[in-house]
């Protein structure tokens, strides 16, 4: 079954992560450099309020706060972002991620090797203007694509990030459907309020995964709802894969169910590690949803690859 002609968009996951730090400025000029149509800041606090680019809500997979703050962990040994006046956040050097604090995460432990260079988080605004400002230089028009991390959790730290976003991306000049943006979240009852509480006219991208409390969402009457507020689902691109030994890849009934509501599609997370079974490498794994599932976007820790892909792809076509 062959898909539509479609060119998905390119979201560089935390920059251009599977070669530099992630969510740092480098990783985002390097993505920027290779093409990507997107450059994705997932978002959370400080005390001050001040909003960050980085993945977690705490700070120790990624960066030496353990050496410079040994005491200021909670009781579950974390320590989170929202313990940290920004003045102290700038202190921190990011490094790659550690699934414990010994111990190099798999999926992201291949980066470039022996870089002589200290990498720091940087505040949301501080990113959108270099971000603004590469565009400018280079003539190009890459969109922002922030994601809301743990809203409720920042809610009870009597934070809201949400609208906290939306002031820092009505100052940049992102607040219109036709502004190059998406703004993600997991949690359904956040993006209702930035429809509805907000009333934000920004493209917005609900994410899902496969456990139980999606599944009314991905259902026929809740897919229907979702049109009432969203431009699109972001999911995991292995729900929407069906495969069988010896047969032929086809689209799931989600994917199809998905593209009959009028929603766009922009699965995660594409990289070179833990590949499925149908796919044995990166380039292949893109090329199956370049040619044979239908979506809009893909997000991926190598965006030069997926550029490089969806080009051969669409030059095979003409």
């Amino acid at each position: 079954m062959p898909a539509e002609n479609l060119k998905p968009k390119i979201i560089a996951h935390r920059g251009a992560s599977g070669y530099l730090p992630e969510h740092t400025l480098e990783s985002k000029l390097v993505a920027h450099w290779q093409g990507a149509d997107y450059l994705e800041q997932d978002v959370v606090a400080t005390r001050d309020g001040e909003l960050v680019v980085f993945h977690d809500i705490y700070l120790d997979p990624v960066t030496d706060v353990a050496s410079l703050y040994p005491n200021r962990h909670r009781k579950d040994g974390r320590y989170y972002v929202v313990d940290f006046q920004l003045s102290e956040i700038r202190e921190l050097t990011v490094s790659p991620r550690h699934d414990n604090l010994d111990e190099l995460d798999d999926i992201y432990s291949e980066r470039i090797p022996d870089l002589d260079k200290e990498f720091s988080i940087s505040t949301l605004i501080e990113e959108i203007e270099f971000i603004q400002q590469l565009n400018r230089f280079t003539g190009r028009n890459v969109g922002i694509y922030p994601e809301i991390k743990n809203p409720a959790w920042h809610r009870q730290h009597d934070i809201d990030l949400s609208e906290r976003l939306l002031n820092v991306l009505s100052t940049t000049g992102y607040d219109r459907a036709a502004d190059l943006i998406f703004v993600q979240c997991f949690d359904w009852n956040e993006i209702r309020r930035l429809r509805e509480e907000f009333d934000t006219q920004v493209n917005l991208i609900q994410l899902v995964s496969d456990n139980q409390e999606y599944a009314d969402l991905l259902t026929l009457s809740g897919l229907a709802e979702l049109t009432e507020f969203v431009q699109g689902l972001g999911s995991s691109y292995t729900q929407l894969v069906d495969f069988r030994p010896d047969e032929s890849i086809r689209p799931t009934l989600l994917v199809n169910q998905i593209r009959a509501a009028g929603l766009e599609l922009h699965p995660y997370t594409f990289r070179r590690q833990n590949l499925p079974p149908y796919a044995e490498s990166l380039e292949t794994l893109l090329e199956v949803f370049c040619n044979v599932i239908p979506v809009d976007a893909v997000f991926c820790d190598y965006p030069d690859v997926a550029v490089r892909v969806r080009a051969s792809v669409d030059g095979r076509r003409k």
